[in-house]
């Protein structure tokens, strides 16, 4: 019968996973708080004002807008979870309970899982709505709402798991390096399935950009090919770009390390990088707001609308106005297509 550790200190936990636990602050300490502080308020800000424009705005009560919605709140909760941490790490790590420390661990867990699966699910409906050449997915309101169900219920029950029985409390050495509390087969598990995400997420833009590149390349042989059109086009092969480029740079470097120590690599220094390779990750939820809403000028619009509204009162900005120039950013059926939202 195998012994557990349930009354242990976490310092107890560090100690046999040989991850240094420090009595005061140093200079590396502060910097990564000071910097982690300075990302999540600018994630929450920023995710904020998405969630609010798409509230307020109802051009936006569209299926993939709720879903961007979704993605911000996901993104917000990130945000919220990372400052958490930032607020108990460093030396401030030792003096945790168990279940601090799991709760810490588990709200980054959950926000983060949810805002990858939310990006799988952005990845899908873009699919859908670029092969049929639709502006908007005709998926009903109610299908999207068990979609965004069904995204937090996933993210929750990865990121509670351990916290219920999927630990190392009871075998010491099954426990992870980088989370001395969690047990390796949980990290490879998490690891391998984010990257099972990230691969599909790979092959849905990559066909989206491959689909593009051909649609662009047949039109332009066409005489009467609107000029907007490719316009359209190519903008949407530059947000896949940097969509794909995002997501490869913040989130690979952390899943190949947690992938590493859930596989019990000796030979590899993971706690060297572990810190940096958890901000960089959190920096995805910034870009993922200035990817996938900034890009869009009706969100800008009401951006502006919202942090300067006195500005508005102005004729030239007069909802007329802004109608008139949503309308001039689409194009209303050229040569047989219908147009799609560009930055999306």
């Amino acid at each position: 019968m195998k012994h557990c550790y349930y009354n242990e200190s976490v310092g107890f936990f560090y100690n046999n996973s040989r991850k240094e636990l420090t009595s005061y602050w140093r200079t590396k300490d502060v910097l990564v708080v000071a910097l982690g502080l300075t990302v999540s308020v600018i994630v929450l800000l920023t995710n904020l004002l998405v969630i609010s424009a798409i509230i307020i705005n109802r051009r936006f009560h569209y299926p993939i807008y709720y879903l961007l919605g979704n993605l911000a709140a996901a993104d917000l909760f990130a945000g919220i979870a990372y400052m958490f941490l930032m607020f108990h790490t460093g030396p401030r790590t030792a003096g945790l309970s168990l279940r601090t420390w799991f709760i810490r661990q588990s709200l980054l867990d959950t926000s983060l899982t949810a805002s990858v699966v939310n990006l799988l699910a952005i990845a899908v409906e873009r699919h859908q709505t670029v092969f049929t050449m639709q502006l908007h997915s005709s998926m009903s309101n109610q299908r999207v709402v068990i979609l965004i169900i069904c995204i937090w219920v996933t993210a929750l029950l990865l990121g509670l798991i351990p916290s219920y029985g999927w630990h190392c409390l009871c075998d010491l050495g099954n426990c992870s390096r980088m989370a001395p509390l969690y047990s390796r087969s949980y990290l490879t598990f998490w690891a391998l399935s984010n990257l099972v995400i990230f691969l599909i997420m790979v092959v849905v833009y990559t066909h989206i950009f491959v689909y593009v590149k051909r649609k662009m390349t047949r039109m332009s042989k066409h005489t009467s090919f609107h000029p907007r059109y490719k316009e359209t086009m190519i903008n949407l092969i530059k947000t896949v770009i940097i969509i794909l480029s995002a997501f490869v740079i913040c989130w690979t470097p952390g899943q190949v390390l947690l992938l590493l120590d859930g596989l019990a690599c000796e030979s590899c220094n993971v706690l060297a990088l572990e810190k940096y390779v958890l901000l960089l990750a959190e920096i995805n939820s910034l870009i993922n707001a200035i990817v996938y809403s900034y890009r869009d000028n009706e969100m800008r619009s009401t951006f502006w609308k919202i942090l300067c509204f006195i500005c508005y009162r102005n004729p030239k900005y007069s909802p007329a106005s802004v109608k008139s120039n949503v309308t001039k950013r689409r194009i209303l059926s050229q040569n047989g297509h219908s147009t799609m939202d560009s930055s999306l």
